[in-house]
């Protein structure tokens, strides 16, 4: 790990704020998700700047996938901690997010203006079907990468199944930790790795704990809606494994099926926009939260992006910061590498479970179908950019 000072020195601010401009300008061209991402950071991260090498870069990637939370916003926080330690690693996190968040707390605060004024939302109907078809192509996907063998695809289809049937918030922490607990008995089949002693700094993890259990305790005490809305985030944040394509059946259980803050129109069009946005698809949170208040006005809108925006993105943000300082001497234990596919495979499934559960309405309708079956050709088969394609959604529900 570089070194890094508490009080930088005037070349290493110079350096430091570039770095953050650099981020910045991520912030607002990575289009397309964690794999895009990937690819953005290393041409000017890596091969522009220098920050790091092209094997320190996968290596912070490979650990982000490891944990709990966005695997592109931990990288590239796990960067902004190698450089400058935890201040700057808290800078490069608001600066990555904001321009999606502001955005998509836009959009939820728009939605809402529309409906109460009782103006169409039909320019949207034709997102809401492709929504559909980019959760599809994301599992496929997903599904081609993680799913090597006979185990991981038997845990898919039952995760698929179990998430299917019982569409509870609570059911998706369990059986994505039963997926890991499966393949982590197959550890004898990892290769061997010389272990060294765990050196382990737990400030950042009772950090994380507890703010999970202060929050739960919080909220079941005062029953606020926004701060029962930071715990769920912040629970959701704190289980989902897989990027922005897992969390969506998540908050689709959690705030649509469950709860019942959003209709499913409603989130479909949130889920379409999100897809257009550049750096975290997690900024989809800070949409929900906008109308998951909005009978406290645009004051309490504003306010439910803040507290779910900051539920969903925190967690990810400790574990990277506990984890990162002794990741060297646990990925050399089998049964943590081991794990992982089962996690991975469990995490398909889920994303499986929650396309199905959003297309069943759309089937009787055949327009929906073809769209739906539409943009995953364009998505498999072309080279066109999802925010192009949201674009043009728009544009026909405009015009036709």
């Amino acid at each position: 790990m570089l070194p890094y000072l508490t009080t930088a020195q005037p070349v290493r601010r110079i350096r430091y704020f570039i770095f953050l401009k650099d981020v910045l300008i991520l912030a607002l061209t990575t289009f397309g998700g964690p794999q895009v991402h990937l690819a953005m950071f290393y041409e000017r991260l890596v091969q522009k700047r220098r920050y790091l090498t092209e094997e320190e870069l996968l290596e912070l990637n490979a650990l982000g996938q490891v944990l709990p939370g966005p695997t592109s916003t931990q990288t590239i926080t796990a960067l902004g901690f190698k450089i400058g330690g935890p201040n700057l690693a808290y800078l490069t996190l608001l600066i990555w997010v904001l321009p999606a968040v502001s955005v998509m707390t836009a959009a939820g605060m728009g939605i809402y203006y529309l409906e109460k004024h009782q103006l169409s939302l039909q320019f949207t109907r034709f997102i809401q079907p492709m929504a559909v078809g980019f959760m599809v192509v994301a599992g496929y996907r997903i599904g081609q990468k993680v799913i090597k063998d006979k185990i991981t695809l038997a845990l898919a289809l039952t995760a698929t199944l179990v998430a299917y049937l019982f569409r509870s918030p609570f059911m998706t922490p369990f059986v994505i930790a039963a997926g890991g607990l499966i393949t982590a008995l197959t550890y004898q089949k990892q290769k061997r790795m010389e272990k060294q002693p765990l050196r382990v700094q737990w400030a950042n993890f009772f950090l994380w704990l507890g703010v999970f259990i202060g929050a739960a305790l919080l909220g079941a005490y005062t029953q606020l809606l926004p701060v029962r809305l930071f715990e769920n985030f912040y629970r959701n944040g704190s289980f989902v494994f897989g990027g922005g394509q897992v969390l969506t059946p998540m908050l689709y259980n959690e705030f649509v099926a469950f709860k019942h803050y959003l209709t499913r129109e409603e989130f479909l069009s949130g889920l379409g926009l999100v897809q257009a946005m550049p750096g975290p698809v997690f900024s989809f949170a800070s949409y929900i939260g906008a109308l998951s208040l909005r009978d406290m006005g645009m004051q309490g809108q504003f306010w439910g992006s803040v507290v779910s925006t900051a539920g969903i993105f925190l967690p990810g943000t400790f574990l990277i910061f506990f984890v990162y300082r002794f990741w060297e001497q646990l990925k050399r234990y089998r049964v943590v590498r081991a794990s992982l596919s089962g996690i991975n495979a469990a995490s398909t499934g889920l994303t499986a479970a929650a396309a199905i559960a959003l297309f069943e309405p759309m089937a009787p309708h055949w327009p929906s179908v073809v769209v739906v079956l539409l943009t995953m050709g364009v998505l498999l088969y072309t080279k066109i950019p999802p925010y192009a394609l949201i674009l043009v959604g728009l544009v026909a529900g405009v015009l036709l």
